[in-house]
């Protein structure tokens, strides 16, 4: 039986970079020798994709206890059938968000509880946890700034305003205070060559 693959996941408010940190550390590790499979959240498997389309839908009104459900859905079903497999077949695993999304987003932005958030993924995803977590940390004003570049219109969490994004931002910081080892932070101002290289030494110990 293959050694088990690591999770490695990466979190920040929308503009952080993560997209663009997954596929530079995706190339990067591949040249270590390392399989590497990337995923992203809510998505990475069709009916996942399906509920992304559906909670990113400005034209829908969603409340807040469904949207905490509907990405659970989501995490779910990538779990069980994309992230567990390749975690079994000794594959490590680039995951665009995953359970402290929405720990921050649902539980803190929300005003749902971080607790009760945490006790529905549980049972969600079956209690697994990442490996290790990069969490990009970028000021309010840049991630936005740099969202707001996108090309298309902005999804329906993008719309909110910046009390919601600071109150996602301050559950971040806390979740990294309580859990070190697991979480590191990296200064996502920094250029994306720097990131990379940031994000290469918070995974050395793995490698």
């Amino acid at each position: 039986m293959p050694e088990r693959g690591r999770l490695i996941t990466i979190e920040g408010v929308d503009g952080a970079g993560k997209s663009t940190l997954a596929s530079s550390l995706k190339v990067a590790l591949r040249e270590r020798g390392i399989d590497v499979k990337q995923l992203r959240e809510p998505g990475g498997v069709e009916a996942s994709e399906r509920v992304r389309a559906l909670v990113s839908d400005p034209s829908l009104t969603i409340g807040a206890r469904t949207e905490a459900l509907l990405y659970a859905a989501a995490r779910a079903q990538l779990v069980e059938q994309a992230l567990l497999p390749a975690l079994a077949a000794g594959r490590w695993v680039l995951l665009d968000r995953f359970v402290d999304s929405s720990l921050a987003y649902q539980g803190a932005g929300r005003g749902l509880g971080i607790a009760e958030i945490r006790e529905l993924n549980l049972f969600a995803t079956g209690g697994i946890e990442p490996d290790r977590t990069l969490l990009l940390d970028l000021p309010g004003a840049a991630a936005r700034q740099r969202a707001g570049g996108r090309s298309g219109a902005p999804d329906r969490l993008e719309r909110e305003g910046d009390h919601f994004f600071a109150k996602i931002a301050e559950a971040y910081a806390a979740l990294a205070a309580a859990d070190p080892d697991r979480i590191r932070v990296l200064d996502a101002a920094r250029p994306r060559r720097e990131v990379l290289a940031q994000a290469l030494e918070a995974l050395e110990d793995l490698l």
